[in-house]
């Protein structure tokens, strides 16, 4: 019992950052999604709640030429901008810790995100597959696991891969 209390609120804990971050950002007219093992937990959680692993932190995907934006509107939810050994984060103004951060990707462009079901917005499955397999890193190889797992790699994603990206991702098949 007390490890499924530890794991709930470890949960509650990055859904409530990522809600109070959402909210600033949203309020401020600025896209984002949220990408990474947050965005997999969400996918997988929506279909296979036991499958859903937990991450330790939060990733987000916004533009780079909103960062000034970005940092003037989350500072009122709390964080603050960090650039910390090639890392750019928020912190949360009371307990600047950068394990429990959220790191920033810069994209180019935000594709067109879905509405996790707290209320967020995640990145697609199918972007999320492209950027783990490009990734590759075993964190990346073990979401992705979870996300076919969780049948959630359907054939047009699969087909609409490099060809680069389907080698990897019958690697990770593979090594089941």
């Amino acid at each position: 019992m007390l490890v499924n209390t530890i794991f709930e609120t470890k949960v509650e804990q990055l859904y409530d950052v990522t809600m109070r971050l959402a909210s600033a950002l949203e309020n401020a007219d600025i896209p984002y999604q949220i990408v990474g093992g947050l965005a997999v937990f969400s996918h997988v959680d929506a279909v296979d709640p036991l499958g859903a692993r937990l991450t330790r932190d939060v990733d987000i995907a916004v533009d780079r030429t909103r960062l000034d934006s970005i940092v003037a509107a989350v500072e009122p939810a709390g964080f603050r901008y960090r650039h910390v050994a090639g890392v750019d984060m928020l912190v949360d103004a009371e307990q600047p810790e950068a394990r429990s951060a959220v790191h920033i990707v810069f994209a180019r462009a935000i594709s067109k995100p879905e509405r996790a079901s707290r209320g967020f917005w995640i990145a697609p499955v199918a972007d999320l597959v492209r950027m783990k397999l490009t990734g590759f890193r075993l964190k990346d190889k073990v979401h992705i696991q979870d996300l076919d797992s969780a049948r959630l790699i359907t054939a047009d994603i699969e087909a609409s891969l490099p060809e680069a990206l389907k080698a990897r991702l019958a690697e990770v098949r593979a090594a089941r």
